[in-house]
Order: C-alpha cells, then sequence, then structure tokens
C-alpha cells in the first residue's frame, strides 16, 4: 500500500533545498524574493537554502536585478559546471555517449552506427572513447558524479528483424559491472523511451507540458508518460509500450506496429533502395533518393499511429504528444505534422485530442535521458520523498528512492566532488 506520509525535518529540508535547486534551473536567473514566491517559502527560509546552495557550488550570484528602491537584488543562476554525468544509450543499431553538465547541455559526445552489438563490445567501446570525450570537453574527471544508461527493455529478446541469435547474451547484463572501469563511478539504468521522457521533462517541453505521452522512434518504438509532472510507471513499470500496439489485419499481416514503425521497418525500405539508415542519418533537406523513401513511410507511420493516439488522448488526456528519437528534425516535423492532420480527422469523436510536437530533446535524447539520472539521484526533486510504502502487514516501510529504486542520498554533491 502507498500512502502520502508525515516527514521529518530533515527529509522536508532535503526536499526544500532540491525545489529550490530546480526552480532556479527552470527559470534560469531568479532573485531571493522571486524564489520564495515560487516555491512557497518564507524569504528567511529561502535565504538559509541559498547559503547552502552557494556553499556546494550548485548556484552563483550573476549581477543584480536594476529597478526598484533600495539595493537591487543579486539574480541566482545554476552553476553549469557543479558537476557533470555521462549518459550511455545501447539500442539494436548503435550506441551514443554523452557528457552533461548541469544545466543539462551536451559538452560531450560520441556514437557509433553498429547493428546488435554484443556486450563485450559496448565495453569495449565505452573503455576506448570515455576517456578521449573527457579530455576533448574539458572536463575534469573527478567532477563526473555517475553514469546513467538507456537500454530498451528486453534488449536480447524482443524478436525485432535480423536478431541474431547470440543477442540474447543481453539478458541478465549488470550494466554496473560492465561499465565499472575506468571510472569508477554509481550507474544508473532505465529503459530508453522512460529516459528520454525524463529527460524531456526535465529539460525540454515537459517545462510547459506537465501531462505528455512521449514517442521514441528508435530501432523498436517506446513510449512513455508523464502525469502531473510525474513520470508514471505503471503497476510492472511497462507504461507507455505502445510499439505493441497490433497493426490491422489478419494473420501474418499482424504484426506489432514497431516491426514498421521504427528505424528497424524503415531500414528494409532503405536497402530496397540501395540507401540504409546511416545514409539517411546524414542527409539532408532535397535528399530527393532519401525522400523518396522516408515519405510514404512517414504516410504509413501516421496512419498505423493514429489509432494508438486516439487511445492514448482518451485515456491520458495529455497536453502534448512529443516524438523523439534519431529520425532527423525535418522527419520528425513532418511526422508530426501528417499525424495532428489525420487525429483531426479520425479522432474526432475523442473528448480532446493533444497536438503532436517534435521533442527539444530529439536525436540523444535517450542519451542524454539517461545522463540526467545520476543529477536525478542526487540532486533533483523526488516526489517518492513524501510517499511511503507498507506490506499488508504494515512491515515495509520504504525510504525515499531514486527512479530505480536505489537509496536517495541527501541533496548536494558527493563529498569527493565538492570544490
Amino acid at each position: 500500500m502507498t500512502r502520502l506520509s508525515g516527514t521529518n525535518l530533515e527529509r522536508a529540508a532535503d526536499h526544500n533545498l532540491r525545489v529550490a535547486l530546480h526552480a532556479i534551473r527552470v527559470a534560469g536567473a531568479m532573485t531571493r524574493p522571486e524564489l520564495a514566491g515560487i516555491i512557497g517559502l518564507t524569504l528567511p527560509a529561502v535565504t538559509n537554502i541559498v547559503k547552502r546552495l552557494l556553499a556546494d557550488g550548485l548556484v552563483m550570484e550573476a549581477g543584480r536585478r536594476l529597478g526598484g528602491r533600495g539595493q537591487p537584488p543579486s539574480n541566482l543562476v545554476v552553476n553549469p559546471d557543479a558537476c557533470f554525468s555521462v549518459g550511455v544509450n545501447v539500442d539494436r543499431d548503435h550506441v551514443t555517449m554523452v557528457i552533461v553538465n548541469f544545466v543539462g547541455e551536451t559538452v560531450g559526445r560520441v556514437s557509433r552506427e553498429v547493428r546488435f552489438a554484443m556486450p563485450t563490445d559496448i565495453q569495449a567501446f565505452y573503455r576506448a572513447e570515455i576517456g578521449r570525450l573527457i579530455a576533448d570537453a574539458g572536463v575534469d574527471p573527478d567532477r563526473i558524479i555517475g553514469i546513467g544508461v538507456a537500454r530498451p527493455d528486453g534488449l536480447g529478446h524482443v524478436a525485432l528483424p535480423g536478431r541474431p541469435a547470440a543477442y540474447d547474451q543481453w539478458d541478465g547484463i549488470d550494466f554496473a559491472e560492465l561499465l565499472r572501469e575506468p571510472l569508477g563511478r554509481p550507474v544508473f539504468t532505465e529503459n530508453d523511451a522512460t529516459a528520454a521522457a525524463m529527460g524531456e521533462l526535465q529539460l525540454g517541453g515537459g517545462q510547459h507540458s506537465l501531462s505528455f505521452f512521449y514517442i521514441l522512434i528508435s530501432a523498436g518504438l517506446g513510449g512513455g508518460v508523464v502525469v502531473d509532472g510525474t513520470y508514471f510507471r505503471g503497476a510492472t513499470g511497462r507504461s507507455g509500450e505502445i510499439g505493441f500496439f497490433l497493426m490491422p489485419g489478419e494473420g501474418a499481416e499482424r504484426h506489432q506496429i514497431q516491426h514498421r514503425v521504427s528505424l528497424s521497418g524503415l531500414s528494409h525500405r532503405l536497402e530496397a533502395a540501395g540507401l540504409d539508415v546511416e545514409h539517411m542519418l546524414r542527409s539532408v533537406d532535397g535528399d530527393e533518393a532519401v525522400d523518396s523513401v522516408v515519405g510514404p513511410w512517414i504516410d504509413d507511420a501516421a496512419a498505423l499511429l493514429c489509432e494508438p493516439l486516439v487511445a492514448v488522448n482518451c485515456l491520458l488526456n495529455p497536453d502534448t504528444v512529443f516524438i523523439g528519437g534519431r529520425l532527423p528534425a525535418r522527419f520528425v516535423d513532418r511526422l508530426a505534422r501528417r499525424l495532428d492532420e489525420i487525429l483531426a480527422e479520425r479522432g474526432r469523436n475523442a473528448p480532446s485530442i493533444a497536438p503532436v510536437r517534435r521533442a527539444m530533446l530529439a536525436e540523444d535524447a535517450p542519451a542524454v535521458g539517461a545522463a540526467i539520472l545520476p543529477l536525478s539521484h542526487f540532486l533533483l526533486p523526488k516526489p517518492s520523498a513524501l510517499w511511503k510504502r507498507s506490506s499488508a502487514a504494515g512491515t515495509d516501510r520504504a525510504v525515499p528512492v531514486d527512479d530505480r529504486g536505489a537509496g536517495a542520498a541527501p541533496l548536494s554533491l558527493p563529498q569527493e566532488h565538492r570544490r
């Protein structure tokens, strides 16, 4: 059973620190009185919180606000170099690694197109590239607080076209052990669509749309559900799995829609035209060979996504539907426009239809979302901090947890990373 819980002063103080820090991150810059008004605390309480954040190097004072009487108040901004995080996206057709600073800016990136890479391939890639990536980004390795990994659920056994039999060795892989060296930092793992949606919530359109549905077009097709600013996992952690909807038809044609609405599905059309996904990813607007393949695929994808999205709108009533993934932005925009057109026609019986938009964190959304996981664990607000779970016998009481169940740490950088 889960219920709203009372909390002790230490947990409440930690929650207030996290909320204040996140408010400054979202606003970009604000004064102490503005912060007090936004988070609903007194000015003396906010002053004490800001002292703590300044002492830990998490925020900085950046000039003063002019105008008005008396001494102008100083602006508070997040220190982008307070800490850094590594994000790794492992998918069935590529691996991408990024380094993200505290304001969510990508300061380093490397990616490889590789179909069905094995665990040893990913480990070798990580160990070969992480040192160079850190050096090229000019990041102090001691400021890296953790590693986030985004991967599809069922990475080793979901039957997508071309999967080799040996690929099932991914089942049960311990990513913490796989990526332990050379940094030795804590590793947080997450479903790729969930990580992308969380990244959009923290750094993208989620700052303006508190309830949204996220569609991730990758080697497969995934989804994520955000309700009132909180990611919703569902009873078994598999909410948003839009790719498992079945295509209309009977017999052999009744497959999951992700067999077509995905980069795997698109790759077969590209290969039939003598092209490949990597060429499509590098293409520019006006590439007629690529456009002649992707255009019809967009029409088919929109038609297959229409009914699932009508269901999403009826059941969840989101503000927005975001589309992210490695599909180039111009194609995502075209897909979003086509979906808006079809939904306006076929969704007329729905009480409300949310607009479809390209996610702000589109191409590297899972990797950036993965990089947010360590930042979230150590520094960002946790709704679960105000809830507790108990068993039927009333003996199992949960502590505050991060999004994957690890025990929550008090806000502030770990001691070894403080300035």
